[in-house]
């Protein structure tokens, strides 16, 4: 636990300092408020404060009434130090935001108690933190690739059509589908079908830009929407994409399994502004060729592809059931 020692008095200090770093802590010695104030800035900075309350610039009372006037989720659990004793005193420390207050002297075991249970509520609410997290990317995940869920992709691809009128920007799609996949879980079984599946999604994620968008879009369908990516980039970034998905074998715990792909791509223009409805019949009308020419290959939608193509057929993938369950 790091603990940030606040006392402008050097005896006090030298009196704590053994006793904190016996006790394990990772101790950070400020020796005034306006420094303490300063280290509580940081990022990293300490979750556990024992602070003196007189001391010059601000005290460690004006210290509290500082960090609870801010909004931030990190808490900051103080325990005021002070010679102190009126109960009034107390009333203003606690009031001021102070968590806990202890006279000095200190007893070392009823510092050793205060620390302690100062450790035991930061540490509920870092898991409640994390519950609320996990609960969170639950919800816009899927867990099993860790991609963006359909419903979170189909969200940012209205925000990212809507971003790309506005700043006049083409907005590029592509739509990959992993072909034969059912053969991986019926030749295979469905533990190596979702080891596969997990394993693709990291290629594609390393193939990528780190604000691009990658959604889980059905079984063995991936969306991925590469912002201000017009033609010519939609298109040299799905071709790296299938290269790089059938280069190597996928390694899992039945053994080596190859995969390829049929993607469809698309780069929506931004003078035309769109319909979500329409780029995803484009993507769709595109992957729909590239499987009817053998797979293993990108197509780009053009015009001639959509006259081909009936829009029952072209919206038929949107409506089959999942493959591996998305969970």
């Amino acid at each position: 636990m790091k603990v940030l020692l606040v006392d402008d008095d050097p005896v006090s200090r030298l009196l704590l300092l053994p006793l904190l770093d016996k006790w394990g802590c990772e101790v950070e010695v400020a020796q005034d408020g306006a420094s303490a104030w300063a280290a509580l800035q940081a990022p990293e900075c300490p979750r556990l404060v024992l602070m003196d309350w007189m001391m010059p610039g601000f005290s460690g009372v004006e210290v509290c009434r500082k960090l609870r006037a801010r909004h931030t989720e990190q808490y900051i659990y103080v325990i005021l130090l002070t010679a102190r004793h009126d109960p009034q005193d107390v009333i203003e420390g606690l009031e001021s935001g102070a968590d806990d207050y202890l006279a000095k002297p200190c007893n070392p075991a009823q510092l050793r108690a205060r620390i302690r249970i100062g450790e035991r509520i930061l540490q509920v609410q870092g898991d409640l933190i994390q519950a609320r997290e996990l609960v969170r990317f639950k919800s816009t995940h899927d867990l099993l690739t860790g991609a963006w869920s359909r419903g979170s992709t189909l969200d940012m691809l209205e925000r990212e059509l809507s971003r790309a009128g506005r700043e006049h920007r083409p907005l590029g799609l592509i739509l990959i589908d992993f072909d034969h996949f059912k053969n991986v879980n019926d030749s295979w079984g469905q533990l190596a079908g979702d080891t596969v599946l997990r394993e693709a999604t990291l290629r594609i994620l390393s193939s990528i830009r780190i604000y691009d968008i990658v959604g889980r879009f059905g079984g063995e369908e991936f969306l991925i929407l590469l912002p201000g990516c017009d033609t010519a980039a939609v298109a040299n970034k799905a071709q790296r994409i299938c290269r790089i998905i059938a280069g190597a074998p996928l390694q899992t715990a039945s053994g080596l399994i190859w995969l390829t792909a049929s993607l469809g791509a698309f780069s929506a223009s931004p003078n035309e502004c769109p319909m979500s409805e329409s780029v995803l019949r484009a993507v769709n009308v595109a992957l729909s060729r590239a499987k009817e020419r053998g797979r293993n290959r990108v197509e780009m939608f053009s015009e001639e592809i959509s006259i081909e193509t009936s829009l029952p057929a072209a919206i038929s993938a949107f409506e089959k059931p999942l493959g591996n369950t998305l969970r």
